[in-house]
């Protein structure tokens, strides 16, 4: 687990203002969300790398293959808001927190919110890539996640510049547009892991799609592709591909 020195200064100056435990109460429902995560991949045989814990949330780093079931990562996807929206319904009702029953549905409010904006790397970014990926090749859903993701993130901007802009609003809109900047960076070596993993393990595909290039490969589905008039398989396109023939 990562916890980041951001969250650790948040840590001390709760303690040094006396916020100690409405700063507890927001540890407590990320640590929950993202055990969600962790203990389903868990369950479904999927390793988890690394946790990161933010002020605002926290990121779980999945080493699950891009070619893993769609509706595997979706499970592992949404037990992170299942898990914490149990665990404050159970927080509220512990004696020792009656009287911050307020400020535990705000937080859990806030954090399923902002977690479920179609950001990426946040769930609700992984969730609209899962739903395009249904319909789109990956990497033109891959694509459209993150043009989406740098949209809401300037219509977040633009919504606070009229409503209540602070410190704390401008560290989050930096922080994700760093990070969906990195996703934009990764797409190509992503989509080569993407086709990679295809050439190195035996997928089985009960869906078959034909295709003209390796670039409308998509999740799910094996692929025919029609070269110059001829059809080649799947299989044939990707080994020429890796063996540097074309």
């Amino acid at each position: 687990m990562y916890i980041s020195p951001l969250f650790l200064l948040f840590s001390l100056l709760a303690v040094m203002i006396g916020s100690f435990i409405p700063f507890i109460i927001l540890f407590l429902i990320i640590i929950v969300h993202e055990l969600g995560h962790f203990l389903t991949a868990i369950i479904l045989k999927v390793d988890v790398d690394k946790i990161y814990i933010y002020p605002f949330g926290g990121i779980s780093k999945l080493n699950i293959k891009l070619n893993e079931s769609i509706y595997k990562e979706f499970i592992i996807l949404i037990m992170g808001p299942l898990f914490q929206i149990i665990f404050s319904c159970f927080l509220v009702n512990i004696n020792f927190f009656s009287n911050y029953k307020e400020l535990i549905y705000t937080y859990n409010y806030s954090i399923l919110i902002f977690n479920l904006l179609p950001i990426y790397p946040l769930d609700g970014g992984k969730l609209l890539n899962l739903i395009l990926s249904l319909n789109f090749p990956f990497k033109r859903s891959y694509e459209l996640s993150i043009y989406i993701s740098y949209l809401t993130v300037i219509i977040l901007f633009i919504i606070n510049i009229f409503t209540n802009i602070n410190i704390n609003t401008i560290v989050i809109i930096s922080f994700l547009i760093y990070k969906v900047s990195i996703e934009l960076k990764k797409k190509n070596i992503l989509f080569d892991k993407f086709l990679l993993e295809r050439y190195l393990n035996n997928f089985y595909f009960k869906k078959r799609k034909n295709v003209d290039s390796v670039n409308e490969f998509m999740r799910g589905r094996s692929h025919i592709i029609k070269i110059n008039d001829k059809y080649y398989t799947e299989r044939d396109v990707l080994n020429n591909k890796f063996k540097n023939k074309y």
